[in-house]
């Protein structure tokens, strides 16, 4: 039997460089620190890396505001250490993805730069959007986008003489101007970036942003006029011209050997159109985000997984599976929540309502039940080993996303996410770095949660990790076929696949466990029924 391509059933671990593990005592994780940690990651059981970004930045958006592709920032090392990194994930077996970052550059990018220095209409401003803008005066925005974290999409340029000039686009933050994919010199410059590292063996590429490259043609309003004619979607997002982008990157990435992959963080909430980007072509696979921001609820839950996979299964790919990573509420505390438990939305601060952290640890275990005993490919973010919550008591002087600053602290942002993870209960900083700086607080809780406390405890959330990684590898999950049971109740989620009976209590009754199955593993210690919020596989 020909072995199906690794990455259709594997699990990846996300790690978050900056806050995974410092090696040179400046408080900011790095290429070193992850070298040294690396055994932990493998013990995990995981297949691959997924490496957030460590090229050059000004570091405006933590690295995804990327001035030099293909150097390192010295906050996370060198190339040598990159290239030392790759190695070192070959050595253990793990396959490498690094993250790229093509809907935007830094404002500090060479091309920005040179952008900046030419006139309009010259072939520099043409690698960006720069437009005229309306009113009498060119005083007001071309159009009425907005920043994704708050405010106007648009910002003006003033000549050297203090003259208002041109406008130009950026989704993000105001240092993060949005490429121009018209433009062929932008297609063949990500052509280089990508042959650079693939050169350097990494095994694929995380897409950021991967929906929102291509810009409909003149930048139209982004109004209930256009959104009807759009099916919902802005002028901005999931353009039918991305897919050549993507085509003409497979075509890159199938030149060379050892199935590397490209995989789309692409925001689509319906499963047939984010399907579009795993035609056989294009991209490997892509986050099911519908997925990670579902409702504690099992109804909700049947109709994703029944309608991704059926879409997904369209195309011929597989269907990759999240719960957290470095842009969400972590799913300890998502679950724990009072109101709607599990939706994607705001995140949590000082002076919201704190959610329940036992009940969302007991719900986020039964999750990741559910998300391992799926078919298909699964990530993991760094932590969610150890049952992790966000730290949503952060004091705002610590802030650094620029959601807070850019929405005048509207937006709390994504620092509860991004915490420096705790490796030592008795060290100073919990073991994250050798001198015990941390670039943001720990929370107190992080303690009784570093890796040093749960190894080799029976029933502690790194253990049950590794017992189901273990396990779904042993049993062939990834690779199965769901069946749907339909014989357990309301609030229940049963299915079979691969010989096993997955049973996930959302929200029902205490259910009796089947007398003719053997208990394989669960997500809380069990009796004879499986109470709500919890989950068990049996065969």
């Amino acid at each position: 039997m020909t072995q199906a391509p690794w990455w259709r059933d594997a699990v990846i671990y996300q790690i978050y460089p900056r806050s995974f593990s410092d090696a040179d005592g400046d408080g900011y994780g790095d290429i070193p620190g992850i070298i040294a940690r690396l055994d932990h990651v493998k013990d995990l059981g995981v297949d691959a890396i997924w490496c957030s970004p460590f090229y050059a930045s000004p570091m405006k958006d933590a690295g995804y505001d990327v001035s030099d592709y293909q150097s390192i920032d010295p906050l996370f090392g060198t190339l040598a250490d990159a290239e030392a990194l790759v190695e070192a994930c070959h050595a253990r077996g793990l396959k490498l993805i690094v993250d790229l970052v093509p809907n935007h550059t830094s404002s500090q990018h060479a091309w920005f730069k040179a952008a900046l220095a030419a006139a309009p209409g010259s072939p520099e401003r043409a690698m960006y959007h720069f437009a005229d803008g309306r009113g009498e005066h060119g005083e007001l925005p071309p159009n009425n986008w907005t920043s994704i974290f708050g405010g106007k999409g648009w910002t003006r340029l003033v000549d050297a003489d203090g003259n208002p000039e041109q406008w130009y686009l950026h989704l993000f933050d105001v240092t993060q101007p949005d490429l121009n994919w018209d433009d062929e010199r932008v297609r063949q410059g990500f052509d280089d970036i990508l042959r650079f590292w693939l050169d350097r063996g990494v095994d694929g590429f995380r897409v950021d942003v991967a929906h929102s490259l291509v810009k409909a043609p003149g930048l139209p309003d982004d109004d209930a006029d256009y959104r009807m004619i759009a099916g919902g979607q802005g002028p901005m997002w999931d353009q039918d011209g991305v897919h050549d982008i993507y085509r003409r990157w497979r075509r890159i990435l199938d030149e060379y050997s050892g199935e590397r992959i490209l995989v789309a963080e692409a925001w689509v909430d319906v499963p047939e159109r984010l399907a579009l980007y795993l035609r056989p072509d294009e991209m490997h696979t892509a986050f099911n985000f519908r997925f990670l921001a579902s409702e504690w609820d099992a109804d909700a839950y049947r109709e994703c997984i029944t309608h991704s996979l059926d879409a997904d299964e369209a195309v011929g790919a597989p269907t990759t599976w999240v719960l957290s990573n470095h842009d969400a509420m972590r799913h300890v505390s998502r679950l724990g929540r009072r109101e709607r438990p599990g939706v994607h939305e705001a995140f949590i601060g000082p002076d919201d309502e704190q959610p329940d952290h036992a009940l969302g640890l007991r719900r986020a275990r039964a999750a990741t039940m559910m998300e391992l005993s799926l078919p298909g490919s699964a990530y993991l973010y760094q932590g969610e080993e150890l049952g992790l919550p966000d730290h949503t008591t952060l004091p705002h002087e610590y802030r650094q996303d620029p959601a807070w600053f850019q929405s005048g602290h509207e937006e709390i942002g994504r620092d509860g996410c991004r915490i420096p993870l705790p490796w030592e209960a008795d060290a100073p900083g919990l073991g994250f770095s050798p001198t015990g700086r941390t670039w943001l607080p720990q929370p107190g809780s992080y303690r009784a949660l570093a890796v040093d406390a749960q190894s080799g405890v029976e029933g502690s959330t790194l253990e049950l990790y590794r017992r189901w990684l273990r396990l779904r590898r042993d049993l062939g999950l990834g690779q199965g076929t769901l069946t749907w049971r339909d014989d357990f109740g309301d609030g229940v989620l049963a299915y079979e696949n691969a010989g096993v009976l997955v049973i996930v209590n959302v929200s029902g009754a205490p259910l009796p466990l089947p007398a003719d199955r053997e208990v394989l593993t669960s997500s809380e210690p069990l009796g004879a029924t499986l109470p709500k919020d919890a989950a068990v596989w049996l065969r």
